[in-house]
This record gives structure tokens, sequence and C-alpha cells, in this order.
């Protein structure tokens, strides 16, 4: 590799750690209102969008952990989210469960004003990752992640209007559902990804 190659190369971890460090403290912003929205509204669809936004704030952590490092330590992080995106989704199931066991009706100005408010959070990470998006199997996890909290955003502010329109928990268990189901697919997605690089990586050795 050139020094010019290089020192492009350093260019491009700089940007990466700064993008990925404002999008941390977003996400971990996020996760602390959204989680206690979510607890005192009484919601399991807002409590995932606060899981997700835990699970991101994790998954950048190791995104900035992995930046300069190589493509196998990469794939290796990349497994790692895939697996966190699936744990998050197991806790967003049980807590279904535990609604279905323990119902209530949640409270539907708190469901939809918080939903906006992470909407418009999540909007702004997206647009610093756009950029950075197809550079690395490291950046594309995370623009996996973000993707899925705008999903997740409106899918959330649905279940409110739902709530309010029908008076019952059952819209928001229905959203938790299918939020459980993209995270299952999300995570599918990382692991194959980073199970890919990993093979792609062996091959060459």
């Amino acid at each position: 590799m050139s020094d010019s190659d290089s020192l492009g190369l350093i260019g491009v971890h700089k940007r990466q750690r700064e993008t990925l460090l404002v999008v941390l403290g977003i996400n971990a912003i996020m996760f602390l209102l959204i989680t206690g929205a979510a607890l005192f509204a009484k919601s399991t669809a807002l409590l995932a969008d606060g899981l997700d936004n835990l699970g991101d704030s994790l998954t950048y952590i190791l995104s900035l952990y992995a930046v300069s490092r190589g493509v196998s330590a990469k794939a290796k992080v990349a497994l790692f989210k895939g697996g966190l995106i699936f744990l998050a989704a197991c806790a967003v199931a049980g807590q279904i469960v535990y609604r279905l066991f323990v119902p209530s009706v949640p409270i539907f100005e708190v469901m939809g004003t918080f939903s906006l408010l992470s909407l418009i959070a999540n909007s702004i990470c997206i647009v610093l990752l756009l950029k950075h998006r197809h550079e690395d199997v490291n950046m594309s996890s995370v623009w996996e992640c973000s993707r899925n909290d705008i999903a997740s955003n409106l899918s959330v502010f649905i279940a409110a209007a739902a709530v309010w329109l029908t008076g019952s928990g059952w819209p928001d268990i229905a959203i938790a559902l299918g939020l459980v189901v993209m995270l299952i697919r999300s995570s599918i997605r990382v692991l194959s990804s980073g199970l890919a690089e990993l093979r792609s990586v062996g091959s060459l050795q």
C-alpha cells in the first residue's frame, strides 16, 4: 500500500470515528429517554424502541473499536452485533408474553410523542451514516441498525394511533411482535454478512 493510500485510509477511519461518536451520543441519550417513557406508559412497542437504542449504542461502541482493524476483526464484530440484535428481539418477545398475562392499555400520548422524538433523532443518525454505508462490513452493519430504527419509530407511532382509536392494548402488542420479526431478520442479515466476510478472508489465506 502506497503512502497516499495509507493517508487516505487514515482519513476514512477518522471520519468514521467522528460520525460514530456523534450517533453513539444520540442513541445513548435516546435509550434513557425512551426506556423511561416506555415504562411509564406501559408500552411494549416503545420499550422495543428503547432497547433498540441500547443495542445501537453497544453496536457503535463495537464499531469504534473495529474502525481501524482488519477485515477479519470487523467481520467478528459484525457477528457480535448480529447476536446483540437477536438478544434485543428475545427481550421484547419476553415482554410481549408478560403483557399477554398482565394486560394493560398504554398511554398513547406518551407513545406518540416519544416515537416522534426518536424518529427525529434517528433521522439525524441515518443522514450522518449515509456516506459510510458502503465503506466496509463494519459500517454497513451500523447502517442496518439505523435503518431499523426508522421503521421502529414509525411503527410505534402507528401503534399509538391505534391504541387511541381502539382504547385497547392489542395494537401495542401487535406492533411489538412485528418489531421482533424485524429485529430477527436484521440479525440474520448482519450475521450472514459477517460470516461471508470471514469465509472470504479464510479463502484468501
